[in-house]
């Protein structure tokens, strides 16, 4: 698999940096933000380094689906029965900054999450 060896998630995937995992399988790893910001916080990324949805083509449907299905068995396993929401940002606008391809998953708790953005 591709690595980027200044790459923290990279670093994580390599077992260089702990992580307090919560699965794990071929191409996917889920751990926990270090910073949450909802009562469920985790991070679903791709074992292989990409920087973002930015450099995504064609050929990456395949991993980028099954990407989404860990992201789902995460939520669930993690008790985010009622919904979650799933962020992925990408770039300086989109407020990326960590430049490895993450899936933000939020949920937990009894009541929905914030609106993100104002109208």
């Amino acid at each position: 698999m591709q690595a980027d060896p200044n790459c923290v998630f990279c670093k994580i995937v390599a077992g260089e940096i702990p992580a307090k995992k919560v699965y794990e399988d071929d191409e996917v790893l889920a751990f926990h933000d270090i910073r949450p910001v909802a009562p469920v916080h985790l991070l679903v990324i791709p074992k292989h380094h990409i920087p973002s949805t930015k450099e995504l083509t064609d050929d990456d449907a395949g991993w980028m689906g099954r990407l989404m299905v860990a992201a789902t068995k995460v939520a669930l396993a993690a008790g985010c029965q009622d919904g979650w929401r799933t962020i992925i940002n990408t770039g300086r606008i989109g407020r990326q900054e960590v430049m490895h391809l993450h899936v933000h998953l939020l949920g937990g708790g009894n009541e929905p999450l914030p609106i993100m953005l104002k109208r």
